[in-house]
């Protein structure tokens, strides 16, 4: 078995008690199993990017793995670093909702979870791209970002809980009355249309969730992702999606439109840069935005049939 170069954000899941703790797990693992490893100093969660790439080029000098211990953002991070520098990955899920993992029947328990990476295999997965910039689960325009910068307002004063993202979300709908004129090109087709948010989604477990149809859910992660488009609508009928996304029945909504693809080009009128998430992280891009199933997959540790989690 290669060599693990193990990334853990200090920030993930609860802290760094909760983190030093998950160390004290993976490094007992390991060290039971004879397996060599090594931690990769990392201060801080500002300093996450700049470790991962150092950590995956190093993992790809010494033909190692690059484990990385945290949320999707974590994971993110991480896979972007070892599919630029042509690493494998491996990853042990600690995160809030965890979608990434899930998918790909990885254990949210920490021990579970490295003793699989003793018996994975490298295989590849199917990654997304925002003007070229990796993500794993999912990527969005207008609204959704704006539900993910108010949620951490919301995390800050009270907490990681899911209560307090569906609380976080409930404030945003309430005060969100903007709608984007885009036009999109799918397929070589242009359409122009008005929605208060586009969301791009590269995960069968999260589609699952709101409700989308098994034969759209089958041609993700085989060359195709998802887009979602809500039709402009007010504040009342936005509450009765987020109910309907909440009991997985969003893709039954017949303001939302939903279609497959492998590559998608959006422009927004009367805007240079747009404000995007991809995985949870937020940041402006210049226009157009290009969402595209990335040709290279990432290379990912897969646990054994044997150790594979059914996602719940």
């Amino acid at each position: 078995m290669p060599r693990f170069l193990v990334l853990l954000n200090p920030a993930s899941g609860g802290g760094r008690e909760v983190a030093q703790h998950k160390r004290e797990i993976l490094e007992r693992v390991f060290r039971e199993a004879g397996q060599d490893h090594e931690f990769v100093p990392l201060d801080s969660p500002a300093e996450l990017a700049h470790v991962a790439r150092l950590a995956a080029e190093r993992a790809h000098r010494e033909d190692a793995v690059l484990v990385a211990v945290g949320g999707d953002g974590t994971l993110t991070t991480a896979a972007q670093a070892a599919h630029h520098a042509g690493c494998v990955l491996g990853a042990v899920p600690q995160g809030t909702f965890n979608y990434f993992g899930r998918e790909q029947g990885l254990s949210q328990d920490a021990e579970q979870a490295a003793r699989a990476l003793l018996r994975a295999t490298p295989r590849p997965v199917q990654v997304g791209t925002i003007n070229g910039r990796l993500f794993l689960v999912n990527a969005s325009l207008g609204l959704y970002p704006q539900l993910l910068d108010d949620r951490e307002a919301f995390v800050d004063r009270f907490g990681r809980h899911r209560w307090v993202a569906l609380l976080s979300a409930l404030s945003t709908l309430f005060k969100w009355r903007h709608q984007l004129s885009v036009q999109i090109e799918v397929d070589g087709r242009e359409r122009r249309l008005r929605t208060p948010t586009l969301f791009i989604c590269n995960n069968r477990v999260q589609l699952a969730r709101l409700g989308l149809a098994p034969e759209v859910l089958e041609q993700v992660g085989r060359t195709h992702m998802v887009a979602m488009v809500l039709k402009p609508i007010g504040t009342v009928a936005m509450f009765g999606l987020l109910l309907r996304g909440a009991f997985g029945r969003l893709g039954e909504a017949e303001q939302v439109e939903s279609f497959t693809f492998d590559r998608l080009t959006v422009s927004v009128r009367s805007a240079r840069r747009v404000k995007v998430a991809a995985d949870g992280e937020i940041g402006m891009m210049t226009q157009p935005i290009t969402f595209e199933v990335c040709p290279t997959p990432l290379m990912l540790m897969m646990p054994s049939d044997e150790d594979r989690v059914e996602a719940e």
